[in-house]
């Protein structure tokens, strides 16, 4: 049985029916039942566990034989770092000890060691922690995730879009979905298939490139327009972040533009740029 956390996200979701649609029998683990039910009606079982709850989550590892892992996304109005070193810690703790026979860490381009930068400690700490058990531990750096251009939108329909990013810097980007399906791939190989890989999608952009994706999409011209970093945490604070939260992003901003990771064999998805933005376009009609 693969066990798999975050099944309802955009990549745990993708995990999950991958392996059904192979035949796989699938434990689909999440906090709120109330989106599971296309996953039931595809034969996963469906399991409530909060991650933080370590002893349950081990009792259902116990009962898997491989396991995707991903940490959930903290609130962004408390101390995501706290909060996601917490869960992560959990998970860690439940795969001690479980007899996992492999495990398969989501990360992210840029992981490294620090203090509060965000995903890149807290998940560098994921991995190192899930690493310290005996289960043969996979682990896939996922480039940034198309997603975050979610909420672009409204202001591509104004012509504008804004980026802490400098707007002619190509950098790695993905699909969620690209990644879902490359974990997938990666929990059903051997024993011996540990270690990090990188995915990312069919080329790198820049957030010129994506002002152009959101012109073609929506027939008008659009422009990026750079956030200086003076005002990164403002930027951050006027989404809705707490104090901490946007200090931590706003470092880890800063840590991935001045030692972006370039890795320079990484397994691509086949989702672009302009599809992934024409479909986002599309779903959400004016």
């Amino acid at each position: 049985m693969f066990v798999v956390l975050g099944a309802t996200g955009h990549i745990g979701s993708v995990v999950a029916e991958t392996l059904l649609n192979e035949g796989h029998e699938v434990t689909a683990v999440m906090r709120d039942t109330t989106k599971a039910a296309s996953l039931k009606s595809k034969g996963a079982q469906i399991a409530a566990i909060d991650v933080g709850d370590t002893p349950a989550l081990r009792a259902m590892f116990r009962r898997g034989r491989r396991a995707f892992l991903l940490n959930p996304p903290a609130p962004i109005d408390m101390d995501t770092d706290a909060e996601e070193n917490r869960t992560a810690a959990s998970i860690a703790e439940a795969v001690e000890g479980s007899g996992l026979e492999k495990v398969l860490v989501e990360s992210t381009y840029g992981a490294q060691p620090g203090d509060a930068i965000g995903d890149l400690s807290v998940l560098w700490n994921f991995e190192t922690s899930v690493g310290s058990s005996k289960s043969p531990m996979a682990i896939n750096r996922g480039a940034y995730y198309f997603t975050n251009l979610d909420m672009l939108l409204d202001g591509a329909r104004d012509g504008t879009i804004t980026t802490m990013f400098p707007p002619d810097l190509k950098i790695p980007m993905v699909a969620p979905c690209d990644l879902g399906a490359a974990a997938a791939r990666r929990l059903t190989t051997g024993l011996d298939d540990t270690g990090i890989r990188y995915v990312e999608g069919p080329e790198r952009y820049s957030f010129d490139d994506i002002a152009i994706a959101f012109a073609n999409a929506l027939g008008h011209a659009v422009t990026a327009k750079t956030i200086e970093r003076a005002d990164w945490e403002t930027s951050f604070r006027g989404m809705g972040f707490s104090e901490t939260a946007a200090r931590a992003y706003a470092r880890m901003t800063a840590a991935t533009v001045d030692r972006l990771e370039l890795p320079q064999s990484p397994s691509r998805g086949s989702i672009s740029l302009q599809t992934y933005i024409s479909e986002l376009v599309g779903s959400r009609v004016s």
